[in-house]
């Protein structure tokens, strides 16, 4: 077997290793069944504990009460640009949104697609998305206000949430939820992308306050009704059970490995602190993220040039630093530290980095 790199990929993503080891061990018999966990019966009562231990734990690290419902939908937080429109759009008012980068504006798009009276009440786009907008009027009627906690290719992140009163939240959460603990109590809906960083890709998870299922259109059809999936536990129709059962075992990791939420915060405070605090002292390297909108997930940099870039990216690569690319989009580089990235593959990517600038610059 090859050595394992320091995975610095946008998603599909690190996994925590312990966690890749432990679905390793149980690949062949899951739990005594003498099946793979690819093979049992989404109705068995194995599949059932775990589907169910992931929405506990879910609950349990960020705090949620029985006024919420964990669902795991596929189709991506792409599918979800669609459904949250389709679902909890109010007749006559408004939608709003923050507009904050590629997925914010996908978002958009979906809304619009569907004719809804869409609302950009801020958008960073004026400097290229470098910055989290702090201007805004959210519309006194808004069905809801929808914006993106973390920008992964412009590598932007929201370090307080928008207020919006008594109108509710709509976020995608996909690269940053269970990097930090939130009070959940303002939002309608989370929603998370998995294959960031709570597991594989395939499935979204959402999080849904039970009061916005009673927004829910009878015309819709059954797989884009969020009630559909709250009815039946996220069963009715197949799951995808091996990315709920990978999902539960990282909550587990955060829970029991980690020690919670406030504890994922700190260590991901030092390695942001680290990487930009190299970033800042160097003539060489320049983040591309005004410093009050810095991401903790995704650290965004440039070179002096694209020749000096591509160099970085292969000699990263042969020196074990994976994922190191710019999104195709903007170009430069990129450093996805999310919480399966541990210390150690910071400090080593700031060492390459620090050698590679005094060969080169």
């Amino acid at each position: 077997m090859g050595e394992r790199i320091y995975n610095f990929n946008a998603g599909p993503a690190a996994l925590p290793l312990p966690v890749l080891e432990e679905i390793q061990s149980e690949l062949l018999d899951f739990k005594g069944s003498g099946m793979s966990i690819m093979e049992v019966s989404h109705r068995s009562k194995w599949f059932d504990d775990v589907i169910n231990e992931a929405i506990e734990r879910t609950k349990r690290l960020l705090g949620l009460g029985d006024d919420f419902d964990v669902l795991f939908i596929q189709g991506g937080a792409s599918l979800q640009f669609c459904m949250i429109p389709m679902n909890l759009s109010l007749k006559d008012r408004p939608v709003d949104y923050i507009n904050t980068g590629t997925w914010s504006a996908k978002a958009i798009k979906e809304a619009d697609i569907q004719g809804k009276d869409v609302h950009v009440i801020a958008s960073s786009e004026d400097r290229n998305f470098a910055y989290i907008p702090k201007e805004y009027q959210v519309s006194k009627d808004a069905s809801y206000l929808h914006f993106t906690s973390n920008n992964t290719i412009k590598g932007t992140q929201w370090a307080q949430f928008p207020g919006a009163g008594d109108i509710p939240l709509v976020c995608d959460m996909s690269s940053d939820i269970m990097s930090r603990p939130f009070d959940a109590k303002p939002f309608g809906l989370i929603y998370a992308g998995a294959q960031k960083n709570i597991g594989p890709s395939g499935t979204a998870m959402v999080i849904i306050r039970k009061d916005m299922l009673e927004r829910t259109p009878d015309n819709l059809p059954s797989m884009l009704k969020y009630t559909t999936f709250s009815g039946k536990n996220s069963m009715y129709n197949t799951p995808s059970c091996i990315v709920i059962y990978t999902i539960n075992l990282v909550l587990k990791w955060l829970e029991e490995t980690v020690g919670g939420l406030e504890k994922m915060q700190q260590i991901n405070g030092e390695k942001g602190s680290l990487i930009y605090d190299f970033i800042d002292q160097s003539d060489f390297y320049k983040g591309t993220a005004d410093k009050d909108s810095r991401s903790l997930m995704n650290v965004t940099f440039r070179l002096p040039s694209e020749d000096l870039e591509k160099k970085f990216v292969a000699e990263g690569l042969k020196e074990g630093l994976g994922g190191l690319k710019g999104h195709r989009s903007v170009g430069g580089c990129r450093a996805s530290i999310y919480n399966a990235s541990g210390l150690d593959a910071v400090k080593a990517l700031i060492d390459f980095m620090g050698d590679f600038e005094k060969k080169e610059g």
